[in-house]
Formats: C-alpha cells, sequence, structure tokens
C-alpha cells in the first residue's frame, strides 16, 4: 500500500506542469500554441522569456528531484525508489492535468537521475549542455545525452536496478523525440534561442 500511494503521489508531482504555470505567470501564450507546441522548457523559451523559460526548467527539475529524494528518506528499497523515479517521470510525459499530453521529459529526468546519483547526473546534464552548445538543438543534445545516461549508469554501477531504470527512462525519452529525429534528419528542426513565429 506504501508503494502503491509513493507511486501516485509521485505520479501527480510529475504531471504537475510548470510550462503552463510559468507562462500564466508571466502572461505569455500556451506554450501548446506555438514552436513544437511542447509544454517544456526550450519551447517557452522561444517565447523570448528567458525568466519563463529558466521557471520552467528548474521546475520540472525539481520535481524529479523532490520525488526521488521523499522516496530515499522514507527508506524505500532500490527497487520502490527506482519505481518512484519512474512514476514522476510518466507523470511528467503523460500527465493527468493536460489530457495525459506532456512534455518531453528531459529536465524532468535530469533531476532524477541528479538525485539517484549525483555524479551520474552531472555527466548526463553535462553531456547535453556540451551537445547544445555545440549544435544548438535541443533535442540532438537531449537524444545524446539519454543515450549515453545508461552507459555512464553500467560503468559506475554495473546492471544494478538503477542502471535498468535509467535504461527505461532513456529509452522514453528518445522515443518522445522521434518527431525531433525526422527534423533533424530532415534539417527542419528549430535550433536553441529561435522565437516563435508569426
Amino acid at each position: 500500500m506504501q508503494t502503491a500511494l509513493a507511486l501516485v503521489a509521485a505520479y501527480l508531482l510529475g504531471s504537475v506542469p510548470f510550462a503552463m504555470l510559468s507562462s500564466t505567470l508571466f502572461g505569455l501564450a500556451d506554450p501548446r500554441s506555438y514552436g513544437s507546441g511542447n509544454p517544456g522548457a526550450t519551447n517557452v523559451l522561444r517565447s523570448g522569456n528567458k525568466k519563463a523559460a529558466l521557471l520552467t526548467l528548474i521546475g520540472d527539475a525539481l520535481k524529479g528531484t523532490l520525488a526521488v529524494i521523499v522516496a530515499q528518506q522514507a527508506g524505500m528499497s532500490d527497487s520502490q525508489i527506482a519505481l518512484v523515479a519512474l512514476a514522476v517521470f510518466l507523470g511528467h510525459l503523460y500527465p493527468v492535468f493536460l489530457k495525459f499530453k506532456g512534455g518531453k521529459g528531459v529536465a524532468t529526468a535530469a533531476g532524477v537521475l541528479l538525485a539517484l546519483d549525483p555524479l551520474l547526473g552531472l555527466a548526463t546534464v553535462g553531456t547535453w549542455l556540451l551537445v547544445a552548445y555545440v549544435s544548438r538543438y535541443s533535442s540532438l543534445a537531449a537524444l545524446c545525452a539519454a543515450a549515453a545516461a545508461p552507459l555512464y549508469s553500467a560503468l559506475m554501477h554495473g546492471a544494478s536496478t538503477q542502471t535498468v531504470i535509467v535504461g527505461v527512462l532513456g529509452m522514453a525519452l528518445i522515443g518522445k523525440h522521434w518527431q525531433n529525429i525526422q527534423r533533424l534528419l530532415a534539417g527542419q528542426e528549430t535550433k536553441i534561442g529561435s522565437k516563435k513565429k508569426g
């Protein structure tokens, strides 16, 4: 029962749409109405409001971190913590508050990884930052980080429960970026900092 309640709570926390909240706070349009249509920090940045984008990024990351830390402090097992991490992540991807159409999960996954293992989280975030800086494509950076995270975890922890859950997160992230992959291959992907059209 404790595990079931923890999973529901983590899912609901993950469902909190910070992109929508920050856009409302700063008087911006619904982020689903422009750019990629994704309710996430990168798309909010296309509104031109960096503060709203930063608030979205921090909020989405912190909900992932908070869920894992609470599970850890509650004395849950590694397997239970892994399930909580997955639940908060899935909450962001498929939020009940947005009719199950959420963000790509990059910031929330980063928050989860930083809580599970700070070194792993930093290595993954560092990969994202490096690729994003060089390419200016948030989606490409996310794909590279998603692919690298399970490898980093395997090197650090071997075939552990944590590595399995990180692998699941990575595959889910890549799956959510399928349309971005298509646009990247077609040379039509929007770069970081590009404002909304119209």
